[in-house]
């Protein structure tokens, strides 16, 4: 979930779940109250007893006031019959209330003795009723509503009807206490909930990046952060795993560039030893009169200088090799006629082999204006590393190379092939890699530093081409490279 839900679910939850809950509560607080003043007689209960407790009492008693009252009109000698009164009295002690009748000044009938006893001596004086209005009198030490009706008794004497009713607040107070900590619960509720629902959305995750992290500070780039949130979270995470991706794979080539650059160094240290100590036997020879003719005076020297040559030419390779792979070596490129330019080539080259006792042989079978974008030096490395690998590992008495140039319509496919002892099916796909060498052993005779190839591959696949190699063991090895021809531009 994004975090920009996230806030807008929050805020309404914040909003509205404590308004409904609220809600919710008033009618079962209320509900439960209301019904509870049936313990108090009074019945057809509603939700006015809560907003307006007074005119819900006062409403109780209003039936039987306005029946005595129009009695009193009509015939108030009623008033002395002590079976009506009961019957009157009947009709309202089920709602909290019940009937006073006072002669003078003594009780003439009550509906409640008890009760009477302590509120008649407060009771409004005869006449008084004229003053006030229909609404009654409100006792508030006593919780007692008094309606108050006068009449004259058959006799002469002053009477008085009143109805009394009991004005209890239980649901006005007990509400306002209830719904105080119902609101207190719904909030704490509320905000527990938010809690859990940030805390799950938001600062696990975090607390799980940061644990992350942690991993990766400590060298771990193993540990995962998998999830399926669409949301910010989910992005970091998706960050952090192409973060740790490319640091593993990072960390994962230095380790590998470093156990090269070892390789490199022992193949470099070991294959620099043997002319080292070769030319050190022969400078001995020659300092303690071993060579003591012309003629094998004349050889050590040419040992000497063969060996000193194939050191330079060591070095040399690893410097192009370092220059080419930190891409510190700049290019150079230029339209090159490729019949021309492979042309030159083979005769340079030829010269060299054919001195080896190596057959040269050339086939161009692009057109003769076919034109590429290439480095010449650069692209003279190529040819001249793969040659000499092919003479290098020629186990052949008549060795044969053929060069091949190939028209594939957009493209040119220049093929070296060779008779030699070939490559094993299982080294194949390893030829082109830094420092790989098929020859265990690094015979020192063959010479090389296992770089030669991987140079190659480097300068090809930097001219925007591609290169791969087929063998046959005992029979020879082709190696395969692709340049895209240029075109001009038509206007």
């Amino acid at each position: 979930m994004k975090f920009k839900t996230r806030l807008l679910v929050t805020f309404l939850t914040i909003v509205f779940l404590p308004l409904a809950l609220t809600a919710a509560a008033f009618v079962s607080i209320g509900g439960y109250l209301a019904n509870a003043q049936k313990e108090f007689g009074i019945v057809n209960i509603n939700y006015t007893m809560m907003s307006s407790p007074s005119e819900t009492f006062e409403k109780i008693s209003e039936e039987v006031f306005k029946e005595v009252k129009r009695q009193i009109i009509e015939d108030e000698t009623r008033l002395e019959e002590l079976t009506y009164l009961q019957d009157l009295n009947n009709e309202i002690k089920n709602r909290a209330s019940y009937l006073i009748v006072r002669k003078g000044d003594e009780i003439y009938y009550t509906g409640n003795e008890v009760a009477s006893a302590k509120i008649f001596k407060l009771l409004p004086a005869y006449g008084y009723e004229n003053e006030s209005e229909d609404s009654g009198y409100y006792y508030n030490s006593m919780e007692k509503l008094v309606k108050q009706l006068d009449f004259t008794f058959s006799d002469g004497s002053e009477g008085s009807f009143f109805i009394v009713t009991r004005m209890h607040t239980l649901i006005s107070k007990q509400l306002l206490v209830d719904m105080f900590i119902a609101i207190v619960l719904i909030l704490i509720f509320t905000s527990l909930m938010l809690t859990r629902f940030i805390q799950r959305g938001v600062f696990e995750p975090v607390n799980a990046l940061n644990l992350a992290m942690k991993n990766i500070a400590d060298g771990n780039l193993e540990y995962m952060l998998n999830t399926n949130n669409n949301g910010e979270i989910g992005e970091l995470y998706r960050n952090y795993e192409d973060m740790r991706l490319r640091l593993k794979e990072s960390t994962d080539e230095k380790f590998e560039h470093e156990k090269q650059n070892r390789e490199l160094i022992s193949n470099i240290s070991h294959d620099l030893k043997t002319p080292i100590t070769a030319i050190k036997g022969y400078v001995e020879g020659i300092m303690d009169g071993v060579a003591d003719t012309p003629e094998k005076m004349d050889k050590y020297i040419k040992t000497i200088y063969n060996k000193a040559n194939d050191m330079d030419r060591l070095i040399n390779e690893l410097t192009v090799y370092s220059g080419i792979d930190s891409n510190r070596v700049p290019y150079h490129f230029h339209r090159i006629n490729v019949a021309d330019y492979f042309g030159d080539c083979v005769e340079e080259v030829g010269l060299e082999l054919e001195s080896e006792n190596i057959e040269l042989n050339y086939f161009n079978l692009v057109s003769p204006d076919t034109v590429i974008i290439a480095d010449p030096e650069q692209l003279r490395r190529v040819i001249s590393n793969i040659i000499g690998n092919s003479a290098k590992y020629m186990d052949k008495e008549k060795g044969v190379i053929d060069i091949r140039i190939l028209d594939e319509v957009d493209s040119i496919r220049v093929e070296i092939e060779d008779n030699g002892k070939g490559i094993a099916a299982k080294d194949l796909p390893n030829v082109f890699e830094r420092f790989y060498r098929t020859d265990a052993s690094r015979n020192s005779s063959k010479g090389g530093s296992g770089i030669g190839l991987s140079i190659v591959k480097k300068i090809v696949e930097d001219h925007g081409g591609y290169i791969w190699a087929t063998s046959k063991e005992d029979e020879g090895t082709c190696l395969h490279f692709v340049f895209r021809k240029y075109r001009e531009m038509k206007e």
